[in-house]
């Protein structure tokens, strides 16, 4: 018979050709056999009484339909049984109250079961009340935030403040909080977590309200509530924003029925009797042969039944599918009696593989069954499976999750109904991503971690820093046992965990199938087109909570699917030996500019798509032959306008929050499986309910681009002279296979995946070390408090003992569940998946870069994914796994360094956001060791190239962040500037270890050398640089100058007003890029000091003037007496914590040093004259440094506060330092003795106009202005207009005074 059977006819054709068959069937099965058959399947009722074989009626095809009908009747329950429940009153059919019972806004699901808050605090409640008898409900928490969940009565009035529980007729539970409320609150309960089922149940007989979590009862809550006439209670909850959960009032069975508690929707009892009798009759079929030979009935065993074409059994089961398949397409029975049925199959344990009759079971309903219910049919299994695996709890096997993940996978393993379940249901009415998500347990008794892990251990050992030490030949004996025991229990559990891992992976396994072409086209292309779908909405509706995967989901979901791809890409490889293995797997660089994936609306690295194929057009057809219609040009750029307004729509938040008909789609938060949230409540007047324009039609097919839902297996995998997705290979990419090009495709998903919620999921999790750390660090003070209390002060005593106990009870709770997270998210397997995926961008990005110009094209993520998945590695995993044991770690290092250093000043790439990305990744890689170290294996030309573009000037372009990169090359070598932290600092702890800016100096010689090289031999370029290093110094301390009067000023009014804490910040960074502009200042003059010093350079004279008119600002601002920085210092506010003399004056320091010690005789002396021809050098400041201030404010200052000077550092500044700060003093006292004897004082006629502070020294070309050669060079350097006249300046002669007549 063919597989579509029951399409082709209808069944009472079928039922009638099979009776017109008859005669010839019987020359097969005779009749007494026949009639023995069908009684033994369908025997009479006991009603009848036992009818013996010889006088009971024979049975034939004709007779079984009324045989049939009328043993159905029987059980026909005379009216509705909800009719006969007193106490309830409502529709029959229970669900939200939509139309009057809400407040507030939310978002309802299409079956008004599912809710989602969307504004502060949103209150619902049902249609129907009790007020007589024992009732219950249940609610499946989505998400664990706060909500208020219980009764309420119809006069409860609710607010965006109050809402169930807040008022006198309304209680509520709160599992967030752990309380109950009813006007006041009190503790009850536990803590629930996604995932969790709350059953409300209400007791009007004796006044009480209990609820249970999970069935098991949290014990009464409320007794002696009010109850009589004109009172009754419906069911009710509140939520705050993106909060959800789902209702069942007995739609579906109970998952934890109460005894003596009705639900208020009355189960379908007579359909339930009817649907159990009939499976029991179809199992009878499947345990019962026929032996014709012998003429008699066999018993077999039913799991190794399968349909054959014997006519007498297949109308038998016709004639039971007449009846049963209408039944299967009602939710309750499908979830009670059919998934129970076939769960019950896979109880014996063993392989799915080893249970075919599943496979058969499905072949019979799709051959029995019209279409339309065997459709109706799987949608509601796959429904009941998913709610029942997402709302099972954990217990230590996993032994509910692998239940139903069995069940998904022998559904799926059948072809036609895997098709039909991804065609138009996995993706488009479920959320089938969560088959693949393990939730963490919250409350680790419950799911038994205590007995998996019965052991904890946690580290003990910090050193000064507050890091773990991970030095195990320290360890006690009992340490090291504790630390054994517990790593096994944690092996236990993972080895657990990895049997769902690998179930989850099978169901992709089925999903990614490409040879199943029996029916229609192959999984895998179904799938794919779905995943992009599913990527497009997860990409474009940021702002949209109910469409969005939660990225907990989403972390489960790369790593099965990593594991998925990667097992079929090595099969494709051990069939065609020539192409690449998965290890070396990329991503070509066509699919980003041939059009044939859709990135939707993603930023490429060169801007807009539309935009790029105008500028590049010329570009695509000479390399890689692809020709751009100008009309497709010209369409998409109206797109592109298209675009803005839509998105431009979607950002406002009417077109976030009123979907109307265009979210189709299953809502991420709400019912846990069916959801499309498309009811949108609101009790506002606002004019939500009619956006602009419906967000994102998803019929807009794009120009450029076939749409998604059209792609057919030749456009992916393309065929004879048709290259698929790889249309369009650029001379510079390899002409050899790389994989199936359908693999290629999902691999880019799969990048981008992790760029959209991933990363940042991964970075979440740490917190639970981060807290077992803490506890720890405070469990380990406790006990040294504890040894140190003195025996007298037992109270004391008996405190630290109570603390003592807290930490170490929430440490045993911690590591179990930071094991459980460990097991799930950061274990070795997921780590090599993540380095994997690491090492795909590198490659594709090396890929892409080679074709030149077309690089533009590549979407941004593949160079966010390989940063992000680099630091994921090195501060998420580190712990329990090292990154220096990954394979070719070293070489990974270095190519991803070559990447950053290439690309941060790449002109390809425009967007800011990513050249800021890139510009901070490479300052991070620079401050650790091992990555310093990969930089410096970079090719040498690469090198240069990077330097010379750190070297570039700082104006026009993002400063801060190269700088920074230059003082991380220098800091371990500047004079006393070999310090992690600053020294008033180090008492206090620092928030974060891990940072960039607090690893220990690693300052890079070769890097040094290579900026050496560059300043020198370019002069122009040395000049630039630093005339843009010294204004943007000159920008920042006058800034910082400016906003500390403004503190002082606030922080001095008898109102005491507070300080912004935003302006502290910015004052606080202003005085950081002053001390790093200072460091490269120091940095530049010690590797190149005829920058300043040679005086035949053009422009060394003026660049040493204005350094010295720059450090003898910052050292009289700093070191004046009772100034305002020291008063700011000493108000020590926090935010301004960096901000102290050290740091700055040493800087200083370290530049005067260098050049009024350091050079050679010529250098000192032209350096010594310029600095005391400042006229703001005061030798007082050079004295400060050595705490010699003037000798008659000593007095003063003593009892004021300690002198600042650079002997007091002697951890952080040598012996050798020192002594050259006491040489320059003596020198420059010297200096300035004789400069003010020889000095002779000059008439103000002669002084410059513009600084009053030298003679006039220089004549104008061609207007004669005059003014001194300082003013005019460093005018000169950023303008060429004239100070008086504004004429151009065309050359400057030496002017002197003539003699006087």
């Amino acid at each position: 018979m063919s597989s579509k059977g029951g399409t082709a006819l209808s069944r009472r054709n079928y039922r009638l050709a099979s009776d017109t068959d008859k005669p010839k069937a019987a020359g097969i099965v005779n009749e007494k056999l026949l009639s023995d058959y069908l009684h033994h399947v369908f025997p009479a009722s006991s009603k009848q009484g036992p009818a013996s074989a010889a006088n009971r009626k024979t049975l034939t095809f004709q007779d079984l339909g009324a045989h049939l009908e009328k043993l159905l009747s029987e059980d026909n329950v005379s009216e509705d049984s909800r009719d006969q429940v007193e106490g309830c009153l409502g529709p029959s059919t229970v669900v939200l109250d939509h139309s009057s019972g809400f407040e507030g806004l939310l978002f309802v699901d299409d079956d008004l079961l599912g809710v989602i808050g969307h504004s502060n605090f949103s209150s619902i409640r049902a249609t129907t009340c009790v007020y007589k008898g024992k009732w219950a409900y249940e609610v499946l928490v989505s998400s664990q935030g706060l909500m208020q969940i219980g009764w309420c009565t119809l006069n409860c009035r609710f607010n965006q403040e109050e809402g169930v529980g807040d008022t006198p007729d309304s209680y509520a539970y709160d599992g967030n909080r752990v309380r109950k409320w009813n006007v006041t609150t009190t503790n009850y309960g536990k803590s629930w977590a996604a995932g969790d089922i709350v059953s409300c149940l209400i007791d009007l007989d004796e006044g009480t309200i209990t609820f249970c979590l999970n069935g098991q009862s949290l014990g009464v809550a409320f007794s002696n509530i009010k109850t009589g006439p004109g009172v009754a209670y419906f069911p009710a909850i509140s939520l705050s924003f993106k909060e959800s959960v789902a209702f069942n009032f007995g739609s579906r069975p109970h998952r934890y029925p109460v005894e003596g508690y009705l639900p208020l929707q009355s189960p379908p009892t007579t359909d339930l009797i009817k649907a159990n009798r009939l499976l029991g009759y179809l199992k009878t079929v499947l345990s019962t042969s026929l032996d014709t030979q012998e003429e008699k009935l066999v018993e077999r065993e039913s799991g190794a039944w399968q349909i054959e074409g014997e006519p007498t059994i297949l109308v038998t089961l016709a004639h039971i599918f007449n009846h049963f398949a209408p039944l299967m397409c009602k939710v309750y029975l499908v979830e009670d009696v059919l998934m129970n049925f076939l769960l019950s199959i896979l109880e014996g344990g063993g392989s799915v593989e080893e249970h075919p009759l599943i496979q058969q079971l499905l072949d019979l309903f799709w051959l029995l069954m019209e279409e339309h219910e065997v459709s109706e049919c799987l949608k509601q299994l796959m429904m009941s499976l998913l709610r029942a695996y997402r709302f099972s709890p954990i217990i230590p096997d996993l032994g509910f999750q692998i239940h139903y993940l069995r069940l998904t996978t022998a559904i799926l393993r059948h072809e036609k109904s895997r098709k039909y379940l991804l065609s138009n249901v996995l993706f488009d009415v479920l959320r089938s991503v969560v088959f693949f998500y393990i939730k963490t347990p919250l409350r680790v008794k419950e799911a038994g971690l205590d007995e998996l892990i019965p052991t904890t251990w946690w580290p003990t050992r910090f050193d000064k820093e507050g890091k773990d030490e991970r030095d195990t030949r320290e360890e006690t004996a009992e340490e090291r046992l504790r630390r054994r025991a517990y790593e096994r229990g944690c092996h236990r559990l993972k080895k657990r965990i990895e049997v769902v891992e690998e179930l989850q992976v099978q169901i992709l396994r089925l999903m990614l199938n490409n040879k199943d072409k029996g029916v229609g086209e192959a999984s895998r292309y179904i799938f794919l087109n779905k995943f992009r779908k599913f990527l497009q909405e997860n990409a474009s509706n940021r702002g949209n909570p109910t469409v969005l995967c939660p990225p907990e989901y989403m972390v489960c979901f790369i790593h099965r699917l990593i594991t998925a791809i990667r097992s079929y890409w090595d099969e494709g490889k051990r069939r065609s030996p020539g192409s690449i293995s998965s290890e070396d797997a990329y991503v070509p660089p066509q699919l980003f500019y041939n059009g044939k994936v859709d990135y939707f609306d993603l930023q490429r690295l060169g801007g807009l798509l539309s935009h790029l194929k105008k500028t590049l057009k010329d570009d695509l057809a000479a390399k890689a032959n692809i020709i751009i219609d100008p009309a497709e040009i010209q369409a998409s750029s109206m797109d592109d306008l298209d675009e803005d307004e839509e998105t431009g729509a979607a950002q406002r938040p009417s077109g976030s929050v009123a979907m109307g008909g265009a979210l189709a789609r299953p809502s991420w938060l709400s019912s846990p499986t069916l959801g499309r949230a498309n009811r949108f409540l609101s009790t506002a007047a606002v004019s939500l309910m009619t956006p602009r324009r419906p967000l994102a039609p998803p019929e807009k097919v794009k120009v450029r681009t076939l749409a998604v839902e059209q792609r057919t297996e030749e456009d992916i995998e393309g065929s004879h002279g048709n290259d698929g997705l790889l249309l369009g290979r650029p001379s510079e990419e390899p002409d050899q296979p790389i994989t199936e090009k359908s693999l290629l495709e999902i691999l880019d998903g799969v990048v981008m995946m992790y760029n959209l919620s991933v990363h940042q999921q991964l970075g979440k999790m740490v917190v639970v070390s981060d807290d077992v750390h803490e506890y720890a660090v405070a469990l380990k003070d406790t006990e040294e408090k504890i040894a140190r209390c003195p025996s007298r002060r037992l109270d004391i005593l008996e405190e630290l003992q109570k603390s003592q106990k807290v930490f170490a009870e929430k440490l045993n709770h911690l590591s179990r569940r930071l094991a459980w997270i460990n097991a799930t998210i950061y274990s070795k397997e997921k780590m090599l998946d993540v380095y994997w995926l690491l090492r795909v961008c590198i490659r594709t990005i090396e890929h892409s870069d080679s074709t030149g110009s077309l690089f533009a094209f590549m979407p941004e993520f593949y160079l966010n994914v390989a940063m992000n998945s680099y630091s994921a590695l090195k501060n998420y995993f580190s712990p329990s796994n090292c990154m220096e044991e990954l394979p070719g770690y070293e070489e990974t290092l270095t190519q991803l360094a070559a990447i950053l250093a290439k690309h941060f000043a790449d002109p390809r790439i425009i967007g800011t956001d990513i050249k800021d990305s890139l510009m901070q990744a490479l300052a991070s890689y620079v401050c650790y060791p091992q990555s310093l170290r990969a930089v410096e294996r970079i090719p040498e030309e690469q090198r240069m190239a990077m330097m010379k573009n750190l070297l570039a000037p700082y104006e026009q372009r993002p400063w801060a962040q190269t700088n920074w990169i230059l003082v991380r090359l220098w800091r371990g070598c500047g004079y006393g500037y070999r310090y992690t932290r600053l020294p008033h600092l180090l008492k206090t702890k620092p928030e974060d270890v891990n940072l960039p800016s607090l690893q220990k100096p690693c300052p890079s010689l070769l890097l040094q050398r290579h900026m050496a090289e560059l300043l020198s031999q370019d002069k122009d370029m040395a000049a630039s640089f630093l005339n843009s290093v010294l204004n943007q110094l000159n920008w920042a301390f006058s800034e910082f100058i400016g906003m500390i009067q403004e503190i002082q000023q606030a922080a001095e009014r008898p109102e005491r007003n507070f300080v912004d804490t935003r302006q502290l910040k910015v004052c606080a960074t202003c005085f950081d890029l002053s001390v790093s502009l200072l460091r490269v200042l120091e940095m530049t003059i010690t590797l190149v000091p005829e920058i300043f010093l040679d005086w035949t350079r053009p422009s060394a004279e003026l660049l040493l003037r204005r350094l010295a008119q720059l450090l003898n600002q910052v050292l009289n601002r700093v070191t004046a007496e009772r100034n305002l920085f020291d008063r700011v210092v000493n108000l020590r506010l926090p935010g301004l914590e960096s901000v102290d003399h050290y740091p700055i004056l040493v800087a200083v320091t370290g530049i005067l040093v260098r050049i009024l010690v350091d050079s050679d005789k010529q250098g000192i002396s032209r350096a010594s004259s310029v600095l005391l021809s400042d006229p703001c050098f005061q030798l007082r400041s050079i004295q400060y440094l050595l705490g010699e201030g003037d000798a008659g404010d000593a007095g003063a200052t003593s009892a004021d506060q300690k002198h600042f000077s650079l002997h007091t550092y002697t951890d952080y500044i040598s012996a050798e330092e020192e002594q050259k700060v006491e040489q320059m003093l003596t020198f420059l006292t010297e200096e300035s003795k004789q400069a003010a004897a020889s000095t002779a004082p000059t008439s103000e006629d002669d002084l410059c106009p513009i600084c009053y502070a030298h003679s006039i020294s220089a004549v104008f070309k061609p207007c004669s202005h005059k003014s001194c050669k300082a003013c005019i060079n460093q005018h000169l350097m950023n303008n060429k207009d004239c100070f008086f006249c504004k004429a151009t300046i065309t050359g400057v002669d030496d002017y002197t005074k003539p003699a006087s007549s």
